[in-house]
């Protein structure tokens, strides 16, 4: 019951290709009730209740959850305002994500407590975007070598007493990348373990050892596969296995990939899906404030001392072109690519997009999936992959065309 004492609305999803966890239903039916699926099915389902919601022949998917997002539409997670939260969601949502991990850059301990301050406050605001599912720290402790676009000022050692009291102040930390070979980087894993935080291996130098232990020690994704991290490594004439050989030997890690067509080509994109596979293989977007947004020049970070980058090719780049910048990149984007770049079916893209990553963030218990019990978090997209409506939690959040769509 709502808190009136009326009933929940009913939502009705008829004449879709329903994409399940099993199988695709040429032409489905969903129910659901409040902001929960009730029922799927190949057939009709009596409802006479219910709002009818004419897919017209779309493809019904699970809604996109990013785990790796920095900001879009203009604005930065590190901008430290709800604004920025709220707009950064709607943005995203407009491309078929309906939850999201907002992730920071390497930045002062001040800058950061704010930040966290700030995703408190947004989340409770936050009803007509993708949700949030905690916050994801990348940084500060990272290999100096692969610190990318992040910030060197701020690159360090872990310390017991900063990230104890980090994760002291806030419950908003769901995940926490690091380069395990760094001092205390392992005991950092056991500590984030214990707190219930995902460990993640991130812009690092470390080798298959270093790899090994740090899965030992609670590590289980290996952030950005290929960007910011080693592979085949020489030291004085031998060669070791770097970051990027140890995730594809390691069953027990799960790897990201920005599967923007630019930072990583068709073959590795191709490799990555043939050894790890969909359930080991979770899409990202790494996206900075400037997707959704015209080409030009932007800004990676925080609004007022971030680094300036030029947004060209559909990449954000340091201006010096020598570099990629960040990802401007949306989860639509993403699942184009894996099926017309790297020739992978449909539901399986679609996977590493939704199930994929709710399993990894600890939420497929209630996401990911288009299954009766689970939030109803809804996309409608084209044979293009070209979203058309998105729902989340049974609100519909962003409508193409609501002349087609209501029934």
């Amino acid at each position: 019951m709502n808190r009136n004492g009326t009933a929940p609305p009913r939502l009705k999803i008829i004449n879709g290709r329903v994409l399940t966890p099993y199988r695709l239903i040429p032409n489905g039916t969903i129910l659901i009730t409040g902001s929960t699926i009730t029922e799927v099915s190949d057939r009709d389902i009596d409802a006479p209740d219910a709002v009818v919601l004419d897919a017209d022949g779309a493809y019904v998917s699970p809604g996109f959850i990013d785990i790796h997002v920095h900001g879009g539409g203009g604005h930065d997670f590190m901008d430290g305002t709800e604004t920025a939260f709220l707009q950064i969601a709607q943005t995203h949502a407009r491309y078929g994500t309906t939850a999201m991990v907002p992730t920071t850059l390497t930045s002062s301990l001040n800058q950061l407590y704010e930040t966290l301050a700030v995703y408190e406050q947004a989340t409770l605001k936050n009803t007509t975007g993708a949700r949030f599912l905690g916050m994801h720290l990348e940084g500060p402790y990272f290999a100096m070598n692969q610190c990318g676009a992040q910030n060197p000022r701020y690159i360090r050692d872990p310390n017991p007493d900063e990230y104890r009291e980090v994760l002291n102040r806030s419950s908003a930390i769901a995940r926490w990348s690091a380069a395990p070979e760094r001092p205390g980087a392992l005991a950092f894993g056991d500590y984030l373990r214990s707190k219930g935080v995902l460990a993640a291996i991130a812009h690092t130098d470390a080798v298959y050892d270093e790899v090994l232990a740090a899965v030992q020690h609670g590590y289980s994704l290996a952030t950005h596969l290929y960007s910011g991290m080693s592979g085949v490594t020489r030291r004085d004439g031998f060669r070791y296995a770097g970051v990027v050989e140890s995730a594809y030997l390691l069953d027990e890690l799960d790897v990201e990939l920005i599967a923007d067509g630019i930072h990583l080509p068709a073959p590795l994109l191709k490799l990555a899906y043939k050894i790890k596979g969909a359930d080991r293989t979770v899409l990202i977007t790494d996206a900075m404030r400037a997707a959704g947004m015209p080409p030009g020049k932007s800004i990676l970070g925080n609004l007022h001392d971030g680094i300036d980058v030029i947004v060209e090719d559909g990449v954000a780049k340091m201006p010096d072109r020598q570099a990629f910048a960040g990802s401007v990149a949306t989860t639509d984007r993403l699942v184009r690519n894996m099926v017309t770049m790297a020739d992978i079916p449909l539901p399986e893209a679609v996977r590493m997009m939704s199930s994929t990553p709710a399993r990894v963030m600890g939420v497929g218990n209630r996401k990911g999936e288009l299954r009766a019990g689970k939030d109803a978090d809804i996309i409608f997209f084209d044979e293009a992959i070209a979203v058309q409506l998105t729902m989340v939690e049974g609100r519909i959040v962003f409508q193409q065309n609501k002349a087609l769509i209501l029934a």
